[in-house]
């Protein structure tokens, strides 16, 4: 089964002024779509890919966001 992969990821300003994580999903059918993590998800996120930069995220599996 395909699954959504990660193309893309940028910090980006949240509404209380804290870092948060833009992530650029492609889901199976071509389609991008961005999700924007807080920022204790998005360092959960980078952790659980061994990512020390966002640039590291691209090719993940979309399902590393709810490890």
């Amino acid at each position: 089964m395909d699954e959504a992969v990660i193309v893309g990821a940028q910090v980006v300003a949240g509404h209380d002024g804290s870092a948060e994580l833009l992530v650029t999903l492609r889901h199976a059918n071509g389609v991008e779509a961005p999700v924007q993590l807080d920022e204790a998800t998005g360092l959960k996120l980078m952790a659980a890919c061994g990512a020390s930069h966002v640039d590291e995220l691209s090719g993940q599996s979309w399902r590393r966001i709810v490890e």
